[in-house]
């Protein structure tokens, strides 16, 4: 069979795959793929808001504020290094056991742990063994967390439409958003119903038990997505890589480094609008933890409409195009973000959070999408998931540690804003040098 015969025959099955009568809805397809991320940065933003505000006094009580707060994200990065265990041991079953079946096990693994941390004895309680267990339970999440957004993805793309790619592979893409509202959302109401004695004393405890509805509600709606018909051909053909993660370093290992490279930005951004906001505005300026939690929630709103717009725009002009404009405004916003927030105006907090992240979801409307064409059939949820942790690491993992570390060494935004400036600089790099695969049938 000749190549054009090939891609066109995949471009057949990926535009009307799977037949009819087992077809997935979108709905529940875009539900199916949003729910897990949306449940990972539920997660991860109820903790980085608890390590900006209370966990230095629950959990590092030793030390001055600003080194409580900074030993608090250090147990944040652990669930990034952690990751790419879970992108290593998920990713290679992924590619052998098929896309389905690693998405129950991881979405039941982060379920879980999040909700035993909601349990910890304070370091009052159970004195060094309270930080101890929580380190534990964030490197076990963030090995669940490495294999689920990969198999996410893959689920609403190789399920979907040829040309409509960008768009099904952004819904991933927005749970981070929905999953930021939901916990600041929460987070915000029972600060505000409970006395701040309640608070520390318990009322912190309840939003990570709430998770566990999250983890309910998800089993049920992937309950009903079949395997992707891509993998389906693949295990009946028997063409089903013998080592998936073998072959992404040996034979694809510069796709890896460009799908790693332009996460790297857009991860650096979120950190400095989402997570330092929290700290800086309250720590720093002395303002209201209700003020830059109402511009976190504002902002993510917005974020979450716009991830699938340019994640659709994406099908119709290129994928490089887009990110690179993301890349580009970024690097502006990263020296004017300081300048509006340090005139401690409510209304100019919420313009530089909200800028901040729609800058941010021109870059992460089609990354998803970016991301997991590097890779063939065979090897893509191996190669998407290990560019997707490792990169992780880098950029997210590391980024509220060194955003307030820099600015703790310096007493400057300067230094915090070089260095977001740096990543997006990775990312432009990343970006030219990739190949454009916005266009044609998914690599095989």
């Amino acid at each position: 069979m000749t190549t054009h015969t090939t891609a066109r025959a995949t471009a057949q099955r990926e535009s009307h795959a799977p037949a009819a009568g087992g077809k997935p809805k979108t709905g529940r397809l875009a539900t199916a793929s949003m729910v897990g991320t949306t449940l990972e940065w539920y997660d991860f933003t109820v903790y980085n808001t608890m390590a900006a505000l209370i966990f230095n006094h629950l959990f590092f009580p030793s030390f001055d504020p600003l080194t409580g707060t900074i030993l608090a994200f250090s147990t944040y990065a652990v669930g990034y290094i952690s990751r790419p265990i879970g992108g290593v041991i998920f990713g290679h079953l992924g590619d052998k056991l098929g896309r389905r079946w690693v998405l129950v096990v991881t979405l039941m693994l982060m379920g879980v742990t999040t909700g035993l941390m909601g349990l910890l004895p304070t370091y009052a309680t159970a004195g060094i063994w309270s930080p101890v267990l929580l380190v534990a339970l964030r490197f076990v999440q963030g090995i669940a967390l490495g294999g689920e957004w990969a198999g996410a993805v893959l689920i609403s793309v190789e399920h979907g439409a040829a040309d409509k790619r960008g768009r099904n592979a952004s819904w991933t893409q927005v749970g981070p958003s929905f999953g930021t509202l939901l916990a600041t959302g929460c987070i915000g109401l029972i600060t505000y119903l409970l006395p701040h004695e309640a608070f520390m004393d318990w009322g912190w405890r309840m939003p990570f038990i709430a998770s566990l509805l999250l983890v309910a509600f998800g089993m049920w709606i992937r309950s009903g997505i079949e395997e992707t018909p891509l993998f389906k051909e693949l295990d009946q053909q028997d063409a089903k890589a013998e080592a998936p993660i073998g072959d992404v370093l040996r034979l694809y290992w510069r796709r890896l480094l460009i799908a790693g490279g332009v996460r790297i930005g857009s991860d650096v951004l979120y950190a400095l609008v989402v997570v330092f906001t929290l700290t800086y505005v309250t720590t720093v300026l002395h303002l209201s933890s209700t003020l830059a939690l109402t511009a976190i929630m504002i902002g993510t709103a917005c974020n979450a409409l716009s991830v699938p717009v340019f994640g659709a725009l994406s099908d119709k002009i290129g994928r490089r195009p887009v990110y690179a404009l993301g890349a580009t405004l970024g690097l502006v916003w990263a020296f004017a973000f300081f300048t509006l927030l340090d005139t401690a105006s409510p209304a100019a907090i919420v313009v530089a959070v909200v800028v901040g992240l729609v800058i941010h979801a021109i870059m992460y409307g089609p990354q998803a999408a970016f991301v997991i064409e590097q890779f063939p059939t065979k090897v893509r949820y191996a190669g998407s998931s290990l560019a997707y942790t490792l990169a992780g690491v880098i950029g997210g993992g590391f980024a509220p540690l060194v955003i307030a570390s820099l600015y703790r060494s310096y007493n400057s935004t300067m230094a915090v804003s070089l260095y977001v400036a740096a990543a997006l600089l990775i990312t432009g790099a990343a970006v030219f040098a990739a190949r454009e695969t916005g266009r044609g049938p998914l690599e095989e």
